[in-house]
């Protein structure tokens, strides 16, 4: 009796996913290091807990500018280039974070690493043309919550790393994942040198890029220079103002950086709306949780953890996201995407309301988290779903990409204000806020939540026609869930992976 060797395209088509797949989580993984890291960082290079957040939020900054620029070279011929050119960079900021002897230095390290995910949508494209079409759906699913699975990955790998070699060892081992990616991608990833031209719009990028820094600046900094400062009030109305040249920019041009167009869809305002103020509120979530478990129990709260237990704290979020991700297809068919949007950001609120209420040992944070990755899964999974069935097939890319950025902004707010609630509540001369201040930004990030429930409802009155007469029907609809449901079950498998490796 013979056996059958797989032939040498379906080798190729399988070390395909498998780069494709590790290049995503990689980039997630390296530019999630910052948030259990920042008490360190902060005791290392001797700075106050609110100023060591910006190893973290410029990262976020990073890849809300780095994901629709990349996005969009990836659509063109030069797409081996962009990924092999991005991981190049991620490889250089590691170095330079894991080499830095003071904050700046390790900020430029920390948002050369954010451009990683930036990786997320070319990868998908990667897949969409490179992969027989039968596989090329599912794998793309794999690839859009890769990232944030690589989170839960992230944050455990780097605590270890920083409890046992230090703060520094644990960007260089961001140097050697990169390192490694890079070699696979340059070996595996192939050319598509065919494909059109595609113009990048530079001075979009440019500008949204001004209106971002300028906002986050005046956020994370408002309590150091005064909320009503010339300063502050300066850089708040110049965020609006660059946001709105930007947006009348973008809408006027055929080739824009972010397709702004596709906000015209109710369902797609809706998801992206969810998308921007969950994504503000899991930041926070993570930030807080994080922090609040190193704090030294004798300032009279916090566990005095190390951070690889205060990364652990994570992977119960990691795992019941994915979890909760495979059945939020079965709900929504039978209760819609909106209902999961609602459902989904009330159980955040209440996982909220439940630390804010009760922290006075550690198991209440793992079980905090734990909730929170049900909200996330469902509500994270349903996005995406929700978007795809509301738009022509011609426009499904452009809105997932402005999908993507809009995260990576709620990302990066809900890192900046996190640490500007924190900062509010630390007295002068001190290091560590006061337990009040964890308190006020559990109660924010519990309030966000709630408003995202509030707008998905009120919004979503009558979405189901939309979303019928702009697609195919209930065919289509059933194939896309069968796809995301298959992709998590993937992902799951990946996920379990990881404490072994």
């Amino acid at each position: 009796m013979s056996l059958t060797s797989p032939s040498p395209a379906s080798q190729r088509t399988r070390l395909l996913v498998s780069v494709l797949v590790g290049v995503t989580m990689v980039a997630g993984i390296i530019s999630s290091l910052g948030a259990p890291l920042i008490p360190s960082v902060a005791r290392t290079l001797h700075a106050s807990l609110d100023t060591a957040q910006w190893s973290l939020t410029v990262a976020l900054l990073s890849a809300a500018v780095s994901a629709p620029i990349m996005g969009r070279l990836g659509d063109g011929p030069r797409r081996r280039e962009t990924i092999i050119g991005g991981l190049m960079i991620v490889f250089a900021g590691s170095i330079i974070a894991g080499a830095a002897q003071s904050l700046g230095v390790l900020v430029i390290g920390r948002a050369m690493q954010g451009v990683g995910l930036g990786l997320a949508p070319v990868t998908m494209a990667a897949a969409r043309d490179h992969l027989p079409a039968d596989r090329s759906p599912a794998v793309i699913g794999i690839l859009s919550v890769a990232g944030a699975a690589a989170v839960g990955a992230g944050y455990p790998i780097s605590g270890l790393i920083a409890h046992d070699l230090g703060v520094h060892a644990a960007f260089y081992f961001g140097a050697l994942m990169s390192g490694i990616a890079l070699v696979a991608a340059l070996r595996v990833i192939p050319s598509n040198r065919a494909s059109g031209y595609v113009r990048l719009d530079v001075s979009g990028a440019i500008i949204v890029a001004l209106g971002l820094i300028a906002l986050l600046l005046a956020i994370g900094q408002g309590e150091t220079w005064g909320w009503g400062s010339a300063v502050i009030i300066g850089l708040f109305a110049a965020a609006s103002v660059i946001f709105a040249v930007w947006i009348r920019l973008e809408l006027a041009r055929e080739m824009p950086l972010v397709d702004l167009r596709q906000l015209r869809h109710r369902a797609v305002l809706i998801a992206d709306l969810a998308a921007i103020v969950l994504g503000l509120a899991m930041y926070m979530f993570l930030t807080l949780i994080t922090e609040f478990m190193q704090e030294p129990a004798l300032a009279g709260y916090g566990f005095g953890s190390s951070t690889l237990v205060a990364g652990l704290s994570l992977v119960p979020f990691s795992v019941m996201s994915l979890l909760a991700s495979r059945t939020t297809s079965r709900i929504t068919r039978r209760l819609g995407a909106s209902t999961v949007l609602v459902g989904g950001s009330l159980t955040i609120a209440a996982a909220g309301v439940f630390f804010a209420l009760f922290h006075g040992a550690a198991w209440e944070a793992f079980v905090t988290m734990g909730v929170i990755g049900v909200g996330f899964g469902h509500t994270f999974a349903a996005i995406p779903g929700l978007i795809t069935l509301a738009v022509p097939d011609h426009e499904t890319g452009s809105a997932m990409g402005l999908y993507q950025v809009i995260r990576y902004i709620g990302f990066s707010v809900g890192s900046a204000l996190a640490a500007a609630i924190l900062a509010s509540h630390t007295t002068a001369g001190a290091s560590h806020p006061n337990e009040q201040g964890y308190i006020a930004a559990l109660w924010v990030g519990t309030a966000v939540c709630a408003l995202s429930a509030v707008c998905s409802w009120v919004l979503s009155r009558g979405d189901r026609m939309t979303a019928s007469d702009a697609m195919s029907g209930p065919e289509r609809e059933r194939l896309v869930l069968e796809d995301a449901e298959l992709a998590t079950a993937g992902l799951v498998g990946i996920e379990a992976e990881q404490p072994h490796s």
